[in-house]
């Protein structure tokens, strides 16, 4: 095993959280095999330093690397740009062009945003990565290639192969090794390392003494959740180098450029997601279990006052219990029921019920205890939006925050018929 501190000295990887130096530690020790690597983690998170690690100390460190952001390339231009393409192959093609594939023979490619892929360039990287072949866009001709895959996302992807819109094939052949990349909210031990390395790097650049924190900022730095990861503290740091006149900075300074209010470092309710979509469907759902449960709550106190109104004679309550009863039974006609002085308030209330007309009783005579089943809900939800659009999927699917993919599997899971 390499010494951690000169492997993050080479790589300049400022920390010394356990996750960092287990994510180190792994990338380390695969390096020397051609196991294709997924490293995932937050956006912001470094995740691209993890491949150059890999590179540097494995067999191919001669070799070429060469680093592809699959995100920013345009759908249609991608396959072309990694596989290369014949001249005359599609308009502009006017000359034979080598891809990335063809490039990094002999060396390591890192497709960076690699759950951005299209469906259709997925099918290609993976005959890759099985067989070590491609073909160029207007080919017929197969291809060799040597190349060490090394991947990064910073997407859910077992979500993203659940909902179709990555292979799963694919999924299990890049992740033969998975690294996981902490992020800094996770890192709160080196925050403040992180944040001394920024400052001073920007005083040097910027020619000025360099920033720094009194206690109290430092805690509402390290209390932060940084939803930005280490991008974020970065871009904040030199805001605060530049803008800042005195270079002790207190907490109030500080919030002056982080939205604290909005991000403190709080355990959630849930994982977040990259998805605003399931982050959307989880919280829905945890409305409408705390509506069901206090629909039943309500409904059991009703029946439990209604039978203590059935029985013989006027029930013994205290002014406080019979209160309550008032409130439930208060507004029916728009009346209160109100004891007189010196009366028993519940012997008022229930003589009130008994002489008013029949249809108050009937209102609350008969109990359907309502399902807290989300199956049952979340059939009913998808009945009445596909109602709603006369049965069109694709609307229906949008109104209900899941992707037509997901809704048809449901409909066929549940047998729901439209």
């Amino acid at each position: 095993m390499k010494d951690l501190q000169q492997i993050k000295q080479r790589f300049g990887i400022i920390g010394n959280s356990f996750g960092l130096n287990r994510a180190i530690d792994v990338a380390v020790q695969v390096a020397p095999t051609d196991l294709s690597v997924l490293i995932s983690g937050e956006s912001g998170t470094g995740k691209e330093v993890f491949p150059k690690i890999i590179h540097q100390y494995s067999a191919r460190k001669h070799g070429p690397y060469i680093a592809v952001n699959c995100g920013a390339i345009p759908e249609g231009t991608i396959d072309s740009e990694l596989f290369g393409h014949e001249k005359g192959a599609f308009t502009g093609a006017l000359s034979d062009r080598k891809g990335y594939f063809e490039e990094a023979n002999n060396g390591t490619i890192f497709l960076d945003e690699i759950g951005e892929l299209p469906l259709s360039t997925q099918v290609r990287l993976l005959r890759v990565l099985e067989a070590g072949e491609f073909i160029k866009v207007g080919s017929s001709k197969v291809h060799k290639t040597n190349v060490r895959v090394v991947a990064a996302t910073n997407v859910k992807m077992d979500k993203a192969t659940n909902e179709g819109k990555f292979r799963e094939d694919l999924y299990y052949r890049l992740s033969s090794v998975p690294i996981s990349v902490p992020p800094l909210r996770d890192r709160t031990e080196d925050i403040h390392l992180l944040f001394r390395k920024f400052a001073n790097d920007f005083a040097e650049r910027y020619r000025m003494p360099s920033i720094k924190l009194e206690k109290e900022a430092t805690e509402l730095l390290t209390g932060y959740r940084w939803p930005g990861n280490i991008r974020q503290l970065k871009n904040i740091t030199e805001q605060m180098s530049v803008i800042e006149g005195t270079r002790e900075i207190n907490a109030e300074r500080i919030r002056q450029y982080i939205p604290y209010d909005r991000g403190v470092n709080l355990p959630a309710v849930m994982e977040g997601s990259s998805s605003s979509e399931t982050s959307f469907s989880n919280e829905r759902e945890i409305l409408y279990k705390v509506l069901f449960d206090m629909k039943k709550d309500m409904g059991d106190l009703k029946k439990l006052v209604l039978d203590l109104m059935k029985q013989d004679g006027s029930p013994n309550l205290s002014g406080e219990h019979a209160q309550i009863i008032q409130k439930l039974y208060s507004n029916q006609d728009g009346e209160v029921f109100q004891p007189t002085a010196g009366s028993n308030p519940a012997s008022v209330i229930v003589d009130n019920v008994h002489s008013a007309p029949q249809h108050h009783i009937e209102d609350t005579e008969e109990f359907i205890e309502e399902s807290l089943s989300l199956e049952e809900k979340e059939i009913e939800l998808i009945k009445k939006a596909l109602d709603k659009y006369n049965g069109k999927r694709k609307y229906a699917a949008k109104d209900l925050g899941i992707s037509e993919r997901t809704l048809y599997r449901k409909i066929k899971e549940y047998q729901i018929t439209n």
